[in-house]
């Protein structure tokens, strides 16, 4: 069997969603100069009243013998690296031979080790993992080894959401009464909002805490715009309402930053990051300094599945945990059941995030009370829904 060819493909189709699809934004490290601190949250296209156009781009790997692998979706930057830097790697080669092609494709793209041409290789290794699976017509998490467990606990991540008190405890109210035992939220305010903006923090995680009782974990992402101060101070603030961690405090290229921040965090607080890192070697540097507790790479950034493996066997190592970046939860899910309980505990669901990025999937990979079980389908389970697909274009980039 041989790849016979590599396709990036734009969907379009409609999302019924009554009222703004994004309420809200993370903060951002540019944030930190006005004209960006003031821009709104996202922007979905309307169609009519109460829906939104959603356009997802996915890759299909494609072989002489009809199996097809698909990853996705991506953006059309990681597409235009595809076509015009890894398809001639590809086609022709044994598809089954993961640990060859990503390590061709790793060497070829030497100034791509991190960013998007590290994202393309994962989409693609990912595609390839969906195209072995179906190959051998069993689960990828049965090709890893899985699963490891009859469930695994999903976090609910409110990025979208309003952070308005008010309306973050209905929220927050709603996701408890969906079963997650578990909730993270992204403040909108850093160092360079006063103290007004520390209130406004602590407001929300007060209210949240408020609502959601004691026996819920509240988690609190900073998206990279913290800086040490900042970080120590919000600890100090937050203890009373018993944050499980504090989530990427500071930009990723600052592991001595990471490391004095979880060397002074308050007992009880975990520090969690690594979500805009790449490959073992960039893990491994964060593990070896001491940065953070638990980890939070992306399948879909970091290397792909391949690549996750191995970050993995780093995580074991040096005893901490791997809790991927919930981007891509059908290839989290495969993986998480095919890794220990201690060493992965829980899987991220960012709610609005999987409303998109599942939304063209026939078999999507949601939470059921709160807990995911293990896919059955086939491969990632990454069928498209021709129902949902209203207009298609093959991406070229000549």
């Amino acid at each position: 069997m041989k790849i016979a060819a590599v396709r990036c493909v734009e969907y379009t189709g409609t999302l019924d969603h009554p009222g703004a699809f994004w309420e809200e934004r993370l903060i951002r490290p540019v944030d930190i100069y006005p004209q960006f601190r003031a821009e709104g949250p996202g922007f979905l296209p309307p169609t009519g009243s109460g829906s939104y156009r959603v356009t997802s781009v996915f890759v299909h790997i494609q072989t002489d013998e009809g199996v097809t692998g698909t990853a996705g979706p991506i953006t059309r930057e990681q597409a235009h690296v595809i076509e015009t830097g890894f398809v001639p790697l590809l086609t022709g080669q044994d598809p089954l031979a993961t640990e060859y092609l990503w390590d061709v494709m790793y060497r070829y793209a030497v100034h791509g080790r991190k960013g998007v041409e590290m994202m393309a290789i994962s989409a693609l290794d990912c595609a390839l993992w969906d195209l072995k699976g179906r190959f051998f017509g069993v689960p990828v998490h049965v090709l890893l080894g899985g699963p490891t467990r009859a469930t695994i606990p999903a976090y609910a991540s409110a990025l979208g959401y309003s952070l308005d008190p008010d309306k973050a405890r209905e929220r927050a109210a709603e996701i408890v009464g969906r079963g997650f035992t578990a909730t993270k939220w992204f403040p909108r305010h850093g160092p360079t909002d006063g103290k007004a903006g520390i209130e406004a923090n602590v407001a929300l995680v007060a209210a949240l805490r408020e609502t959601v009782g004691p026996d819920v974990d509240i988690m609190v992402d900073a998206w990279m715009s913290w800086d040490v101060p900042y970080t120590l101070q919000m600890a100090e603030r937050l203890a009373e309402y018993a944050p499980r961690w504090i989530e990427e405090p500071v930009m990723p290229d600052k592991p001595a930053s990471y490391a004095e921040i979880t060397r002074r965090m308050r007992p009880g607080i975990l520090v969690s990051g690594a979500e805009h890192e790449y490959t073992r070697w960039g893990i491994h540097q964060l593990m070896a300094a001491g940065a953070m507790h638990l980890y939070q790479p992306d399948t879909y950034w970091a290397g792909g599945i391949s690549e996750m493996l191995k970050i993995a066997a780093l995580a074991s190592a040096y005893d901490v945990q791997l809790i991927p970046h919930g981007h891509s939860v059908p290839a989290n899910t495969h993986l998480s059941f095919a890794l220990s309980p201690t060493l992965t505990p829980m899987i991220e669901y960012l709610i609005k995030w999987n409303t998109l990025h599942q939304w063209f999937l026939a078999h999507p990979v949601h939470p059921v009370d709160g807990v995911l079980t293990p896919p059955t389908q086939p491969g990632l389970g990454m069928d498209l829904d021709e129902n949902r697909i209203e207009s298609r274009q093959e991406l070229t980039f000549a």
